[in-house]
């Protein structure tokens, strides 16, 4: 039994929307949570070996001089392979880091055995009441902490660390006798949203 709990929360800054597409990651953030409170952090930029558009520039703020006196993304890869062993994975709007965190690590021969989840998918089901489910909009909904910075990776990480927790205790006040685990958070976010009060009460 894995508890939600404890997880590696991460996010990336890319050149654009999809590695399918030859895109790369030029930014990796992430926080270490273990039993609700943050004890780690990671944040590098990544050198993707080619130049970012001025669009990218412009939406992160990181520039190519930035990124020329980066790392590689293979060597920050590696470094964050062995921040993230044996810690399952949470992001905002998984499917999205999940695709860049997959293919930069197989450019490096690694993979993982974490499991992953997903505040967005999260939020859909248990929040349904906010007005839309971006990571700026539920950090303000929720009132969490946040120092006004987005679209960088360790500080949009961070607060998605700061939601995950705080969706973790509105699960707890549901289910004050259970435990609230990976399995669970995903079986949750596998329904629909008519289906999750039900799913919930039946626990």
């Amino acid at each position: 039994m894995q508890l939600a709990n404890t997880a590696i929360v991460l996010d990336f800054e890319t050149t654009g929307l999809s590695p399918d597409m030859g895109d790369r990651a030029i930014e990796i953030g992430a926080v270490k949570i273990v039993d609700g409170e943050i004890v780690d952090s990671f944040q590098a930029l990544m050198n993707p070996g080619r130049r970012v558009n001025s669009f990218i520039e412009s939406y992160t703020g990181i520039s190519n001089a930035m990124l020329a006196e980066a790392e590689s993304c293979e060597i920050v890869m590696q470094r964050f392979a062995d921040f993230c062993q044996g810690f399952n994975l949470v992001a905002h709007n998984t499917s999205f880091d999940k695709k860049f965190l997959d293919a930069e690590f197989k450019r490096i021969n690694h993979s993982y055995s974490g499991h992953f989840a997903c505040s967005l998918l999260l939020s859909r089901r248990i929040n349904q009441d906010a007005p839309n489910h971006k990571l700026g909009t539920l950090v303000e909904y929720h009132q969490l902490p946040n120092d006004g910075v987005f679209h960088r990776a360790l500080a949009d990480a961070t607060m998605t660390a700061h939601l995950w927790n705080h969706q973790l205790a509105l699960l707890q006040q549901q289910l004050p006798n259970k435990a609230i685990t990976f399995e669970l958070i995903n079986q949750i976010s596998k329904r629909s949203k008519a289906q999750v009060s039900r799913y919930l009460l039946s626990l």
